[in-house]
C-alpha cells in the first residue's frame, strides 16, 4: 500500500513539474492567440473600411474582411499550440479537419453546395445590393448575400431566400446592373383616329415627364402591338436611372401614363372600352329588360 501511495505521489509531483514548467510556454500563447484575436478584428474593421470605400459592392468587401479574419484567427489557434509544445496536434488537427471536411461533404452535400456557390457569387456577381433580379421566377431587390442563401424583397414586400446553389445553377435576370430600366404601357385608340398624330402627342407627353431618359440609345419609343377587337393597341416604352435613389419606377410610370392621358383627351381622341357585340341566335328574337327607377320596359329587338 504504502508503495502504490509512494508511486501516486511521484506522478503527481511529477505532473505538477511538468505543468510548473509549462506555465510560461502558456503563458506566452496566450499572451499570443489574444493578441492576434486582436489583430485579427482590427484587419476585418479595417479591411471592410477600406474596402467598402473602394469597392461598389458592400458584400462583396463584407466577405473578403470577414475571410482575412477568419485567416488570422486559424493562424492565432496554431501559433498557441506550437508555442505550448503541441505543433504535431496541429498539424493532426489539420489533417483531421481535411478528412472531416471531405466526409462532411458527403453528409451535408446541400449545404457545401450552397456554401461554395455562395463563395462563387461573393467573387463573381450578376447582381449587387438594390439591384432588381428575377431569381428562380422571383422578382424583388436584392437585400443581402451571405454563404448560404441570396435574400431578395419582391415588390409586394416579402421577403425571400433562396439557397445559393439555385441561383448558380438557374438564369438570373438582372433589370438595373447597367442603371437603367425600360419601362412600359399600352394604351387603346379607336381604329378611326389619327395613329401618326397621336403617336406625336404621346412621345411628347413622355418627353416632358420628368426623370425620363432622352439620350441617344435611351429614347422613348412607341409601336403597334395589338388589333385589338374594340382598339389598336400602342405600347409606349422609356427608361430611367436607377443609380438615381430619388427616380421611383412606379411613381415616374404613374406621371408619364397621366401626362398621355391628359395629351389624348385634350386633343379630342377617343380611348374606347372594350366593345361587345351580341348577335341573336338562328334570328331569334332577343328579350331586353331594361329598368330606369321602377319603372320597368320590356322590349324585344332584331339585329
Amino acid at each position: 500500500m504504502d508503495t502504490f501511495l509512494n508511486d501516486l505521489w511521484k506522478n503527481c509531483q511529477a505532473y505538477y513539474d511538468g505543468f510548473v514548467a509549462l506555465l510560461p510556454k502558456l503563458a506566452i500563447g496566450l499572451l499570443v492567440f489574444l493578441a492576434l484575436i486582436a489583430v485579427a478584428n482590427t484587419l476585418r474593421r479595417f479591411s471592410l473600411r477600406r474596402l467598402t470605400g473602394r469597392m461598389d459592392d458592400p458584400l462583396l468587401a463584407r466577405f473578403i474582411a470577414r475571410l482575412i479574419g477568419t485567416a488570422v484567427i486559424i493562424l492565432a489557434v496554431m501559433m498557441f499550440l506550437q508555442i505550448v509544445g503541441l505543433g504535431a496536434m496541429a498539424v493532426g488537427i489539420l489533417s483531421t479537419a481535411g478528412v472531416g471536411a471531405f466526409i462532411l461533404g458527403f453528409a451535408f452535400k446541400d449545404i457545401g453546395e450552397n456554401f461554395l456557390a455562395g463563395v462563387v457569387l461573393a467573387f463573381k456577381r450578376p447582381f449587387r445590393v438594390g439591384d432588381i433580379v428575377e431569381l428562380n421566377s422571383h422578382k424583388g431587390n436584392v437585400v443581402m448575400l451571405n454563404l448560404r442563401d441570396t435574400q431578395i424583397k419582391t415588390l409586394d414586400g416579402k421577403d425571400i431566400y433562396i439557397p445559393n446553389a439555385m441561383v448558380v445553377k438557374n438564369p438570373v435576370i438582372n433589370y438595373t446592373i447597367d442603371g437603367f430600366l425600360r419601362l412600359e404601357f399600352t394604351i387603346g385608340l379607336d381604329y378611326g383616329a389619327d395613329f401618326s398624330r397621336a403617336a406625336e402627342l404621346i412621345l411628347k407627353a413622355v418627353r416632358n415627364t420628368p426623370n425620363v431618359l432622352e439620350s441617344n440609345d435611351k429614347l422613348p419609343n412607341i409601336m403597334i402591338s395589338n388589333l385589338a377587337a374594340s382598339t389598336l393597341n400602342m405600347t409606349v416604352y422609356f427608361w430611367i436611372d436607377t443609380f438615381d435613389q430619388k427616380v421611383v419606377g412606379k411613381e415616374v410610370k404613374n406621371a408619364v401614363i397621366e401626362n398621355v392621358l391628359e395629351a389624348l383627351e385634350k386633343e379630342g381622341f377617343y380611348l374606347p372600352a372594350e366593345i361587345l357585340e351580341v348577335k341573336p341566335y338562328k334570328n331569334n328574337t332577343i328579350p331586353l329588360n331594361m329598368e330606369t327607377n321602377k319603372t320597368k320596359t320590356i322590349s324585344n329587338f332584331n339585329q
